[in-house]
């Protein structure tokens, strides 16, 4: 073999070597019949994924891609309230949530031998499915035979107010039932963020004279900070799209003056049979989604485990 061929060789070797890699990191090692076998395991997961979650969002968006049906909305004077509407709970329900639930995995945190027994009732709310609880919480807050009312009947004499039929106290029980059903599940997360913080750091901070308070402003504070915002970004996530607390509590009223962008977009689409409006007032909601996706992303990927 002449030494221009042998140089030749050489040359092809790198990237022989280069694509065996990427087939060997395309197909995970797998060889012969497990191509195969890989293939056909992953069809269905495809197919799934591709009639329900591609094909909704696709047809989604072409259904609410006509600029004629923004400017409905916005002539809508229902539209702006809802928009309002739907920044307050956010704003307020996500992080007064996200308060509690922090100040609450301090509380459990502590070893007691009440404590596992209180958390258990604790748990419940959020066990509890989202229908039969919102629903009790309309009936207690109702203002004739609602059982709030009546114990303050029969305990003070007091006629209270009909909780439901004002925009700001029907708004309030929208949030406070939000609040009530998912404060648990990120009180749980924040406890087990708590717990993953090594003793020896406390430990050290006692050695050096720190008291309880600036344990938690400099070791609790700053090793959860992490967390906690990761937490409350994917919890706004969450309250964009919800739907049950406002229809089952509220029921959007009174004069759908408590609605948000989830239950509106339902109003317009099966109520008022304009689903095209209904899927804008839905995607509407996508200028304040899609930053927060994207801030949560970038929050992961620059934390890398970290939480």
């Amino acid at each position: 073999m002449s030494s221009t061929t042998e140089q030749a060789l050489s040359v092809g070797r790198p990237f022989d070597a280069t694509r065996a890699r990427r087939r060997h990191g395309w197909f995970g090692g797998l060889q012969g019949s497990e191509h195969a076998w890989a293939v056909a395991f992953a069809l269905p997961y495809t197919a799934v994924f591709l009639f329900f979650v591609i094909y909704p969002i696709g047809y989604g968006l072409w259904m609410g891609s006509s600029p004629a049906l923004y400017q409905e909305l916005f002539d809508d004077p229902r539209y702006m309230t809802t928009v309002i509407n739907t920044l307050l709970y956010v704003g307020i329900g996500v992080n007064l949530k996200m308060f509690l639930a922090f100040m609450l995995s301090g509380f459990f945190i502590r070893k007691r031998w009440w404590s596992k027994f209180v958390l258990v009732l604790f748990i419940l709310p959020w066990a509890t499915p989202a229908l039969p609880a919102f629903m009790s919480i309309h009936w207690f807050l109702n203002g004739q035979w609602g059982m709030l009312n009546n114990m303050l009947f029969e305990l003070f004499g007091i006629d209270g107010p009909v909780y439901l039929n004002e925009h700001w106290t029907g708004l309030a029980a929208n949030v406070g039932a939000y609040i009530w059903k998912t404060l648990p599940f990120w009180t749980l997360i924040l406890l087990a963020g708590r717990m993953a913080v090594p003793t020896e750091l406390y430990e050290a901070a006692a050695v050096d004279g720190a008291g309880g308070l600036r344990k938690f402003t400099h070791v609790t504070l700053p090793l959860m900070a992490n967390l906690y915002f990761v937490c409350t970004l994917l919890d706004m996530v969450f309250a964009l799209g919800d739907f049950n607390s406002t229809f089952f509590v509220s029921g959007g009223g009174p004069a759908m003056s408590t609605e948000v962008l989830a239950t509106l977009g339902i109003r317009y689409a099966f109520t008022v049979a304009l689903p095209n409006l209904g899927v804008a007032a839905v995607m509407s909601a996508l200028p304040l989604l899609i930053p927060l996706v994207i801030l949560l992303m970038r929050k992961l990927r620059m934390s890398e485990g970290q939480l």
